[in-house]
């Protein structure tokens, strides 16, 4: 079976891949490399880092940092929006 998880935790194992659950917040995948025969151990942890950089754990650690007032969130989101039309009106000319 699996391996022990804390009780308020649920595991449960699909395609070679264990998938923690925490009843707070949600699913976390849990990232697994298999090292194969004659690999060096580089190409190993440059795979690990490309996975992990996909998870956006890093992005959302630095943006849970501050708490930012959804108005805030909203009026940025509105500036970018307007930012990126201008640059597609200016492209099409």
């Amino acid at each position: 079976m699996g391996p022990s998880v804390n009780p308020r935790f649920l595991c449960s194992y699909r395609r070679n891949f264990f998938y923690l659950c925490a009843h707070e917040r949600g699913c976390i995948d849990m990232i697994i490399v298999n090292v194969k025969e004659n690999e060096s151990i580089e190409k190993a942890l440059k795979r690990f880092k490309k996975k992990f950089d996909k998870t956006g754990a890093v992005r959302e650690l630095r943006a849970r940092q501050a708490f930012i007032k959804p108005s805030v969130k909203n009026r940025a989101q509105k500036i970018k929006a307007a930012y990126k039309q201008h640059l597609q009106e200016e492209a099409n000319g």
